[in-house]
């Protein structure tokens, strides 16, 4: 593998993340702001690592004596195509060669976000996890073989109720960790499908200056039901965790603190103190037995 590929900085750590393979947990929290690594990392019991570079921030250390690494991304599946691949290529390649290493390191990942419910019964403040995530992003569709790790007749069936424009990116659905949604539920969450825009504004139907297409898709969205399941709930990240890490070999889940309600048009009157609960609330059964 070239230079141009897999890219290394002068210390031998990987060109965006800026970490090497011993500074990487195999329990990663992904969060979206920078800002958010600090917020997780302060209930740790001790520190051992912290770098930044960009956007990305990440700091490893332990809680309740599990050790962790939490990393933030930015925001959008360009961004999560970044280091999920970079985080897999510290666990799964020689840096040296660009070859995989013989025994395959499985990782764990967990967003910790924010987003936005569709339905008028999931309250603001509370917490949300991902079944699914169903991207229209498009982001799988650059990887061979990625109809191997989909969902296609949960696909099929939104492609048929929406009418999907065959302009935009064909949507696609990846399911989540069974082992991990197993261990983030209690009565304290509810389950859904996750809807990952390209987009804050048009793609999540956000009239501003410019109209959006379709002008409603909020309302599309919350209408649409795949046997027990429904889609709860509207960001820009989980599809492509998802399927970056079904396809690479690793285990994936989403918790989505609520923190506006696009079909009340409310937004939470405290953000801080919500996300700061869906940390505390994560960290806790992260590190619990089932």
């Amino acid at each position: 593998m070239t230079s141009s590929e897999l890219i290394l900085n002068p210390d031998g750590s990987i060109y965006h993340c800026n970490i090497v393979p011993e500074q990487l947990a195999d329990l990663i929290i992904l969060v979206g702001d920078p800002d958010r690594v600090e917020k997780v990392s302060q209930y740790f019991d001790e520190i051992e690592f912290k770098t930044r570079k960009r956007e990305i921030v990440t700091h490893t250390g332990s809680y309740k004596g599990k050790r962790m690494t939490v990393i933030s991304t930015g925001m959008g599946t360009d961004n999560i195509d970044i280091v999920l691949s970079e985080l897999d290529a510290l666990a799964n390649l020689d840096l040296q060669t660009g070859k995989p290493l013989a025994a395959h390191r499985p990782l764990q990942f967990v967003r910790l976000g924010t987003s936005g419910a569709l339905h008028a019964d999931i309250a603001v403040d509370s917490l949300v996890l991902s079944s699914h995530g169903l991207g229209f992003d498009g982001l799988l569709h650059f990887y061979e073989n990625s109809e191997q790790f989909r969902e296609k007749e949960l696909e099929e069936a939104f492609m048929q109720f929406s009418n999907w424009d065959p302009n935009k990116a064909k949507p696609y659905v990846v399911k989540g960790s069974g082992e991990l949604l197993e261990k983030l539920t209690s009565e304290k969450t509810s389950i859904g499908i996750t809807a990952t825009a390209s987009g804050f504004y048009g793609p999540q139907g956000r009239f501003l200056r410019l109209a959006p297409n379709p002008e409603d898709i909020q309302g599309l969205l919350a209408e649409f039901s795949f046997q027990s399941y429904r889609i709860s709930n509207f960001e820009m990240e989980t599809s492509g965790i998802y399927g970056l890490a079904k396809m690479l070999g690793h285990q994936a889940l989403s918790l989505n603190c609520i923190v506006a309600n696009r079909a009340a048009g409310v937004f939470s009157q405290d953000p801080s103190v919500s996300i700061d609960n869906m940390i505390r609330y994560a960290l806790d059964k992260l590190t619990q037995s089932i």
